[in-house]
């Protein structure tokens, strides 16, 4: 893929990079699971960030290059879903999304005027009341999660509609992978840079050094697979994406609180902040199984 940014673009990547200055680091006083930032969600919409898979000269492929940078942060907001699978419904959809999948909570469930049902291969559109979500502050992802109730009424969209759904909804989680895994892999190379044993750095060992470059070659592959799907938006590159992305942070997330140690595990260290938004996105869409599936289905039943 010949991958180079126009002027356009160059901008627009520069003034998001000013923005997400403003949230670059965690609060002194922060130590709970999840950070999310109102603010940072309300800045996005009124600079129009949300709107740039649309936006002449942009497309899809620079709000993919959004995802991954927010992504990045310790803060967290509803930006993945509106930037990349609302525009690709071509539907007067109220943002912030949420998706639900198999009646199991979900990340920005509590806040969303718009809710994307997925009950096996049906996929179905609802906007809740505040009486009919229930948010569950005591979970352990660093999303703020809540589940839809029962008696939230459901519009079904078409079987292309909701491939459609999944097709994004598989991009933009690979790309918000991507940004986690290499934020997760940041944090740790910052560790054991200053973390001393045997009266030297950590980083110094050649073991680590190996273990790192191994993450860090996983990491790059998720990015380029995610955006090559947000350029393409073909199925079978989407299942891909997300398939390698799964399949990345089970090793990145076990290496990098390994390497972390007791630090890893405390909630003074920002390191979960990226690694439990990786464990909430690991089952997403049926896990790994549900990407092989289809990636199987897409890449080589014409076969």
């Amino acid at each position: 893929m010949d991958f180079e940014l126009n002027d356009d673009q160059l901008a627009v990547t520069s003034e998001l990079e000013k923005l997400a200055g403003q949230f670059a680091t965690s609060p002194v006083d922060f130590h709970g699971f999840a950070l999310a930032s109102p603010e940072l969600e309300q800045q996005l919409e009124d600079n129009g960030f949300f709107e740039l898979a649309t936006m002449e000269g942009m497309g899809p492929i620079t709000a993919a290059l959004a995802v991954e940078r927010l992504a990045k942060l310790p803060y967290t907001a509803e930006i993945a879903l509106s930037m990349l699978v609302r525009p690709a419904l071509n539907m007067e959809l109220p943002r912030p999304f949420a998706v639900v999948e198999n009646s199991r909570p979900g990340r920005f469930v509590a806040t969303a005027k718009t809710v994307l049902v997925i009950d096996g291969d049906n996929v179905s559109v609802a906007h809740p009341s505040a009486d009919q979500v229930e948010s569950l502050p005591d979970s352990l992802f660093a999303y703020p999660m809540a589940k839809l109730k029962s008696d939230v009424e459901l519009t079904a969209l078409s079987a292309e509609e909701a491939d459609t759904v999944k097709t994004w909804l598989r991009i933009a989680n690979a790309c918000e992978m991507a940004g986690l895994l290499q934020a997760a892999i940041d944090a740790t190379v910052e560790h054991v840079s200053v973390r001393k044993q045997f009266g030297r750095p950590l980083g110094t060992f050649q073991a680590l050094r190996h273990r790192l470059s191994e993450c860090t070659v996983l990491a790059g592959g998720v990015r380029w697979l995610a955006l090559k799907a947000a350029w393409s938006g073909d199925a079978g590159e989407a299942a891909m994406a997300l398939l390698h992305g799964q399949e990345s942070a089970l090793r990145v997330v076990y290496d990098m609180h390994q390497m972390s140690g007791a630090m890893g595990m405390t909630l003074e260290m920002d390191l979960h902040l990226w690694t439990y938004r990786l464990k909430a996105l690991l089952s997403d869409l049926g896990g790994r199984g549900g990407q092989a599936q289809a990636v199987a289905q897409y890449c080589f039943d014409a076969a």
